[in-house]
């Protein structure tokens, strides 16, 4: 018996010597896994950064468009009238010009007074 005693009590202190840095090992890679592939790891917050920088960017570009419309926002207030500004205005929404304007059609874009259902004219 006293050798089947002295062999478990061997056994023991082997598999405690070696569960011990196993169960260690395990948690440590299970911790360093979660940092890097995590939901709030390392590759987590690289798409982040990327969403961040997209975000700044279309926030620049529609600041400038605010700016731009503001822009012209003031000139057509009633303390402020820009005599250009508001024909400018006027002519694009009439869709009128002058008899000595050159009007230049470009390609892809209807005419501003072609009606798109009307049939095709053959001379």
């Amino acid at each position: 018996m006293i050798g089947a005693r002295s062999f478990r009590t061997a056994l023991n202190r082997a598999l405690r010597q070696v569960v011990a840095p196993v169960v260690g090992a395990s948690v440590v890679a299970y911790f360093a896994y979660h940092t890097v592939q995590g939901e709030r790891g390392l590759t987590a917050l690289t798409q982040l950064q990327t969403q961040v920088t997209q975000a700044k960017a279309q926030l620049d570009q529609v600041r400038a468009e605010r700016e731009a419309m503001e822009r012209r926002a003031r000139l057509l207030r009633p303390d402020n009238l820009d005599p250009d500004m508001l024909e400018e205005e006027a002519r694009k929404v009439l869709d009128f010009s002058r008899p000595d304007d050159l009007v230049i059609l470009l390609p892809g874009k209807p005419a501003p007074h072609e009606d798109k259902d009307a049939p095709a004219k053959v001379p």
